[in-house]
């Protein structure tokens, strides 16, 4: 006899939609730490990641009753919130530092400087992932761009937890190793 298994964030949502609050408070614990996780590590304060997971949650309430499981899976559309939630925080942290460094008015997207910057940083990094041994690269990615946990990407790589935890640590130090003398270069030397 198997185990039932647990519903689905989309059935936990649907579930929600039509009244059930237990629905809620199950995808609440699932997917809240996650999306904690996420804000921290793009602001680096507590308190602000609380307030964006808190209000990426109440768009996901908002939009239960006409949310389209085909559209999207739940989990991705809310790291996608979140990440927006973030970026929005974080240029309104960089109009504050003074007037010499604010930007001229933008339509909202980043500039061509910060656009060739991020394409920098992204085509360095896709080479130290290449340089890297296969299942080291692997893991490295789901883990930090895709934001999965161990445990699923101990699934997915078909492992245990803690030949990912090692696969990860050695990943992040040969990439820690392979940028590090790229950093002024890539926009990331320390101004103090």
């Amino acid at each position: 006899m198997t185990a039932p298994s647990s519903p689905s964030d989309a059935d936990l949502l649907a579930a929600f939609a039509g009244g059930d609050r237990s629905a809620a408070l199950t995808l609440t614990h699932r997917l809240t730490p996650r999306i904690m996780g996420q804000a921290y590590r793009m602001l680096g304060n507590r308190a602000e990641a609380e307030d964006v997971a808190q209000d990426a949650m109440m768009r996901l309430w908002k939009i239960a009753p006409d949310w389209d499981a085909d559209r999207a899976q739940v989990k991705t559309w809310l790291y996608r919130v979140v990440a927006n939630l973030c970026t929005d925080r974080l240029r309104k942290r960089g109009r504050t530092v003074g007037l010499d460094a604010v930007a001229e008015a933008s339509d909202g997207k980043p500039s061509a400087v910060a656009r060739m910057q991020d394409s920098d940083r992204s085509g360095a990094l896709r080479a130290a992932l290449a340089d890297l041994p296969q299942r080291q690269a692997q893991a490295v990615t789901l883990r930090h761009l895709e934001d999965l946990g161990n445990p699923e990407i101990a699934n997915i790589m078909d492992t245990n937890v803690r030949t990912v935890e090692s696969l990860i640590a050695r990943g992040k130090k040969a990439l820690i190793a392979r940028l590090s003398g790229r950093k002024a270069e890539l926009g990331y030397e320390d101004d103090h």
